[in-house]
């Protein structure tokens, strides 16, 4: 049986919230994104479906992005977390956020956009890129990813060396005390 929803409002959330879960590619920002949004009873985006084809052409050749080649996605990720905010909706939106000039184009100076990091090893997150078929993310590509990340000191911060359901209610948890 799986955990009962839970409501914005007994988290202490009394308005419209962008949740965007971050980390390295193979943290389990699709899983755990979507099931806190399942969770919350927000709806989910993920990031990658949000990239321009050249970027996902790029990366499925094992070449890294650059900040211009991210700049255009970004933006398209910004002006949708602010359409849900200004619709008075609240989300939950996948996306890496790896430098703090991205979480600030993300955030665009609105607090109602928060950061809860992915946080596990290299070892750890190189394994589960190893087991998943079909990704464009090649896991040569982790290390690079890794020397980007540049960890956000205004964030929740979730270790992810645990099963996903137990991430899942460590960010509620997170959540709940503010």
């Amino acid at each position: 049986m799986s955990p009962a929803p839970v409501s914005p409002l007994s988290l202490g959330i009394p308005g419209p919230l962008a949740l965007v879960v971050m980390g390295v590619s193979g943290s389990g920002k699709t899983t755990i994104g979507r099931l806190l949004a399942v969770r919350l009873r927000w709806p989910f985006f993920d990031g990658d479906d949000y990239h321009p084809e050249a970027n996902v052409a790029k990366m499925a050749v094992g070449c890294p992005l650059t900040d211009a080649d991210r700049q255009p996605w970004l933006g398209r990720l910004r002006d949708l977390i602010q359409e849900r905010l200004a619709l008075g909706e609240s989300s939950v939106v996948a996306c890496s956020a790896l430098k703090r000039s991205y979480r600030a184009t993300l955030r665009a100076g609105d607090e109602r956009v928060r950061f809860l990091h992915l946080d596990g090893d290299f070892d750890l997150i190189l394994g589960r890129m190893r087991s998943r078929a079909g990704h464009f993310m090649k896991a040569g590509m982790l290390r690079s990813q890794f020397e980007t990340l540049e960890p956000p000191a205004q964030a929740i911060v979730i270790a992810v060396d645990a099963p996903p359901e137990t991430v899942v209610e460590a960010a509620i948890r997170a959540l709940r005390s503010g």
